[in-house]
């Protein structure tokens, strides 16, 4: 049902960077201007625990993704390349004035090309109206990671101790924090 109202909007809806530059000046767009963000819905889990399976060791279960569709403060997002092929996704909580990046992962064949850095843009923006600030955790051994979050702004605000599941036991968490609120 999902996926038809999804092909219904964008046979509504025009997006020239997708649907005409691309195609005839392919040297005009860049790759990440032709992702597209959506909420993600049930059918989109087999993707997304593609993803999760290949970049993670320890990864999320498929009912884990399904606690987060129950949750009523979370909400959830993939990135599409064109041809609707879904190439990561985005998981948001916001409760209380704050929000919190649970979880944001790219298919590997896809990292390194804009993919991470628009759904954390996105994530940030949906969270702008909704919260104060922007919490979340990182690997520290995931330096792509850390050096995206503080080139967007965030700063770190703590280690949690054997916070990861790891194949030598624990592994830290980086904290990084965002204000969303401009100061004055």
């Amino acid at each position: 049902m999902w996926k038809l109202l999804h092909k219904l909007k964008d046979a509504v809806l025009y997006d020239a960077d997708r649907d005409f530059y691309a195609k005839v000046f392919p040297d005009s767009v860049e790759s990440r201007d032709l992702l597209r963000m959506r909420k993600m819905d049930h059918s989109d889990l087999p993707s997304v625990l593609k993803i999760e399976s290949l970049n993670y060791n320890y990864p999320w279960s498929e009912g884990v993704f399904k606690d987060c569709f129950r949750a009523m403060n979370y909400v959830n997002w993939v990135c599409e390349a064109p041809e609707d092929m879904i190439v990561g996704y985005c998981i948001i909580s916001v409760a209380a004035g704050e929000a919190h990046v649970m979880n944001i992962s790219v298919s590997p064949d896809f990292q390194r090309q804009g993919a991470g850095r628009k759904m954390l843009e996105h994530l940030i923006e949906y969270a702008r109206s909704r919260a104060h600030k922007l919490y979340l955790e990182v690997r520290p051994s995931n330096l792509a990671a850390v050096n995206l979050y503080r080139q967007t702004g965030f700063r770190e605000i703590g280690v949690r101790k054997g916070y990861y599941p790891a194949k030598e036991g624990r592994e830290d968490a980086i904290m990084f924090e965002l204000d969303l609120v401009p100061m004055l």
